[in-house]
C-alpha cells in the first residue's frame, strides 16, 4: 500500500520499514535530475525535516522526511545515476528505507486517491 505527503513524497511500507521516493508528478516538476545527495545510514530524521537533495537542470530542491525515523538504507543505484528516479520514481529511483519511529504515523498521510486529487 502506498502512501503520500503534500510535499510529493511516496511511502511503501514493510513491516516498520518504509521505502520512500518522489512521485511521477515531483519527478516531472523537477525536470531531468542530474544529481542526488543521500542521506547517511543511522541518521535520525524528524518529519518535515530535509533527508535528501536533488538537482536538475532547473532546479535544486530538497527531499523532506515523511515521517520520524531513522535512515536504514539508501539508493545507492540513483547517486551513480540520477536519471532513474525520473525514469521509474515509484520503483528502482526510490531514495532511502526509513526504520519508522510510529508506524501508526502512516494512518495521516494521504491515499493515492487523495493525493491525486490534491495534484489534480
Amino acid at each position: 500500500m502506498l502512501k503520500f505527503t503534500e510535499e510529493h513524497e511516496w511511502l511503501k511500507l514493510d513491516g516498520d520499514i518504509a521505502t520512500v521516493g518522489i512521485t511521477a508528478h515531483a519527478a516531472e516538476q523537477l525536470g531531468d535530475l542530474v544529481f542526488v545527495g543521500l542521506p547517511d545510514v543511522g541518521a535520525t530524521v524528524s518529519k518535515g525535516g530535509s533527508a535528501a537533495t536533488v538537482e536538475s537542470v532547473k532546479a535544486a530542491s530538497d527531499i523532506y522526511a515523511p515521517l520520524d525515523g531513522e535512515i536504514v538504507e539508501v539508493n545507492e543505484a540513483i547517486g551513480t545515476d540520477p536519471s532513474l528516479v525520473n525514469s521509474d520514481p515509484l520503483g528502482a529511483g526510490w531514495f532511502f528505507k526509513l526504520k519508522l519511529k510510529d508506524k501508526a504515523a502512516m494512518d495521516g498521510l494521504m491515499d493515492e486517491a487523495a493525493y491525486k486529487a490534491m495534484v489534480g
